[in-house]
């Protein structure tokens, strides 16, 4: 099997390619995401690919995977939380409601310093949220998972109590469609 590389510091990311028997090294890239795009779906597909391609410039051989993820209420982008009382305003929006989670991935696949092949596509997964007391989402707060997710939540942890239902892949939630990528990989032939 060729090399997988991560271009993500996300621990969720690495640990979701290891739950499917992927074996991966990390390689975060360094780039200055710029957003463009007008839809979701763009502004995932081209975060990815930055990612991608600034990673993929420092390999010679393997296949670099890149990954953004976004959470959108009502056409508005929610990123990471900078502070507890953004992470409230966020969570407490989300409440009672439904919202969109799109993640874009890109693959590079590269050899002998050539790239030889490249997909970029984007996965939308619609997450809804029962109502919370604002002691719940407090005590939320205070455990530490808001701060460092998009939408100021992890659907993976604690959170979980929250989530009514969703409407697609749950770890497109998490942070990586594992499914759409482990069969691009298939289709590349590089996995067992």
């Amino acid at each position: 099997m060729d090399t997988i590389i991560l271009a993500s510091k996300s621990p969720r990311r690495l640990e979701l390619l290891r739950q499917i028997g992927i074996p991966v090294t990390v390689v975060p890239s360094q780039v200055e995401e710029i957003i463009f795009g007008q839809t979701p779906e763009e502004i995932v597909r081209g975060l990815s690919e930055q990612k991608c391609t600034d990673t993929a410039a420092s390999v010679t051989d393997g296949c670099v995977i890149g990954a953004d993820t976004i959470v959108v209420l009502d056409g508005v982008i929610l990123g990471k939380p900078k502070d507890e009382a953004e992470a409230f305003v966020m969570l407490s929006a989300l409440s009672g409601r439904s919202h969109e989670v799109y993640t874009g991935v890109t693959m590079v696949q590269k050899m002998e310093g050539v790239q030889t092949k490249k997909e970029t596509f984007a996965v939308c997964t619609s997450v809804h949220v029962c109502p919370m007391s604002e002691d719940e989402i407090l005590a939320y707060i205070a455990t530490g998972d808001p701060m460092d997710k998009a939408g100021a939540y992890g659907i993976q942890g604690i959170f979980a109590r929250h989530v009514e239902k969703i409407d697609g892949d749950y770890y497109n939630v998490v942070g990586l469609p594992v499914s759409a990528v482990y069969q691009k990989l298939k289709s590349w032939g590089l996995t067992r």
